[in-house]
């Protein structure tokens, strides 16, 4: 398994300057929030064994993500369901992330920003990183930030809304969390502009009608 690196930090530490990693979590789901972190490293207190969240084990992230907030500065920022369906799922994930950036307790000269696009109205430049969790050590601190906390709410969700198995999927479209969709209905937790609940909500309509 390769390992991310810091080769698209070190330009900016050669001159002390801040750099930050961005990354997001919870494009895909029909359900929660989307949420953004935002990492600025230490250059000399690099946690051991970074990677992109989804190539690592639970526990190792859990270990990795207090050594993280301990060792880097960490702005978190989250979009809501209703942001999502009012602006859309990618405006959102941009919303998160500039939140993200302004929750950093210091502002950062540069962002190294997960992807091939850039939101935009960000305050500083900005460069993107296509698979940047993977290759970035930044980026890929900024992901395992972003997960756990986004892991950690849909797992307290789970505790209200019991049905939909988003201890396990995060509220993916798993078989439990479409089972339960079918059985108990949508909730105010899901997104209403994703197409499977749209669909749901407008075969509820169409019955009623």
């Amino acid at each position: 398994m390769t390992a991310p690196d810091t080769s698209f930090e070190s330009p900016f530490w050669a001159d002390g300057a801040l750099v930050a990693g961005v990354d997001e979590v919870g494009r895909g789901p029909l359900a929660g929030p989307v949420v953004a972190a935002a990492v600025i490293l230490d250059p000399a207190l690099i946690p051991l064994g970074l990677n992109d969240s989804k190539k690592l084990t639970l526990k190792r992230r859990e270990a990795l993500e207090p050594i993280i907030r301990a060792q880097a500065q960490v702005g978190l920022g989250v979009a809501s369901v209703e942001e999502i369906d009012e602006i859309n799922i990618l405006q959102a994930t941009y919303l998160a992330m500039r939140r993200a950036v302004a929750a950093l307790p210091t502002a950062p000269a540069h962002l190294l920003i997960d992807g091939n696009r850039l939101p935009s109205d960000l305050p500083c430049p900005a460069t993107a990183v296509v698979k940047g969790d993977g290759k970035s050590v930044s980026i890929s601190a900024a992901s395992i930030v972003a997960k756990i906390w986004r892991d950690d709410l849909m797992r307290d969700l789970a505790q209200q809304y019991p049905h939909y198995g988003w201890e396990t999927n995060a509220g993916y479209g798993s078989k439990r969390h479409m089972d339960g969709l079918r059985d108990f209905g949508v909730t105010p937790h899901h997104r209403r502009s994703f197409a499977p609940i749209h669909n749901i909500l407008y075969q509820d309509a169409n019955v009623r009608s």
